[in-house]
């Protein structure tokens, strides 16, 4: 970067985010009929069907600015999760609250521990403010390495940022590495606990860390988002829950006063009101996910154990050009581009019919010579 840019130096390190394609990107190769976009981690099940309900009697109030609080999506997200409306704040998306978190509590030379491979944000958003990121990365069998994040928790940090399940590897922390991380925090390092994926990891071995909120004694904040098993991905709606007074106060400051819409408000609420719809559309989800993962293992592809509504396989050659390849077939995936797993690919768990055009053009790509 010059040394008469306006910019901030340590943008200089940053790559723009890979935001995936989109359907109408793709749409237009020749030979292209169906498109299953499996690149984002997105619900296909949709919405519930409240929701657009919801959005239709909402769609007058457009001219009025929204509640810069959400108190009443406060309020009800504070009785789901058992703690005081107080400790809620909402975010554009649970990634705009990882930035806000960076801003409002990291210096220059502060160190951040992440999970590795990790979603980039987490990362990005560290290196913006001038820290320094610690990796952890996975055991040799694709676990989160415990070991190696206590060790380094108990090292002055000022943040660690574990996303749980992991995205893209879908690892998890079951309730007993949980608990060895909450007791390995200390009382001068801020936990943040991603859990965008919550509800796919709730039919596995797993606890949510908001079930310790309450009780436990050092800063915590868990992240939570609408736009994987609830379907609303397009409004960009999510939320955190704090136990810090201070950093509660903090992040009020920090972020834009209006920083969630009126209608992303009312297209939650309307969501919660009906969990059975995204019940059953994790449930399904997760049975697919499973057998998709057979299928690919029985091709001799390894795919790592994932508690997500995703799975991470290795192809065994640049992950690039088979995502590429994947694209004159109408799939969709992303590729991963982070250093030691660039022939990795992260597909998203969609309807079966998906599954079996991924599949397809998967096997149809593999067989070309490398």
């Amino acid at each position: 970067m010059p040394e008469d840019s306006l910019l901030r130096p340590e943008l200089g390190a940053l790559a723009p985010y890979n935001a995936g394609l989109t359907i109408e990107e793709i749409a237009a190769r020749p030979g292209v009929t169906r498109i299953a976009k499996l690149g984002s981690n997105e619900n296909l099940h949709g919405a519930a069907p409240g929701v657009a309900a919801a959005l239709r009697d909402a769609a007058a109030a457009t001219h009025l600015y929204p509640d810069p609080q959400g108190r009443r999506l406060a309020a009800r997200l504070g009785e789901e999760l058992g703690v005081p409306p107080g400790w809620i704040v909402l975010g554009d998306g649970s990634e705009d609250l990882l930035n806000v978190i960076a801003r409002a509590t990291l210096r220059p030379g502060d160190r951040v521990v992440v999970l590795y491979p990790s979603f980039p944000l987490h990362e990005d958003y560290a290196r913006m403010m001038g820290a320094e990121v610690i990796r952890i990365g996975l055991t040799a069998e694709g676990r989160i390495d415990i070991d190696a994040l206590a060790a380094a928790m108990a090292a002055p940090v000022r943040l660690v940022m574990i996303a749980n399940p992991m995205n893209p590897a879908g690892a998890w922390l079951d309730p007993a590495a949980l608990d060895r991380v909450l007791a390995a925090q200390r009382r001068d390092t801020l936990l943040v606990m991603d859990e965008a994926y919550v509800e796919y990891a709730a039919h596995g071995d797993f606890r949510s860390a908001a079930e310790s909120l309450t009780a436990h004694d050092r800063p915590m904040i868990v992240l939570r988002t609408f736009s994987k098993a609830w379907g609303l991905a397009a409004l960009r709606i999510g939320f955190g829950a704090t136990n810090d007074a201070g950093l509660r106060r903090g992040l009020d400051l920090v972020r834009t006063p209006f920083n969630t819409s009126h209608l992303a408000q009312v297209a939650a609420l309307a969501a919660l009101e009906d969990p059975a719809h995204m019940e059953a559309a994790v449930a399904a989800t997760v049975a697919e996910r499973e057998k998709l993962a057979a299928a690919l293992r029985g091709r001799g592809l390894r795919v790592l154990p994932s508690l997500g509504n995703f799975l991470f396989l290795d192809t065994g050659r640049p992950s690039v050009d088979v995502a590429a390849g994947l694209l004159d077939h109408g799939v969709i995936v992303k590729p991963w581009k982070q250093p030691g797993y660039e022939s990795w690919l992260r597909v998203s768990i969609g309807l079966p019919e998906d599954s079996a055009q991924f599949l397809a053009a998967l096997q149809a790509v593999l067989d070309r010579p490398a």
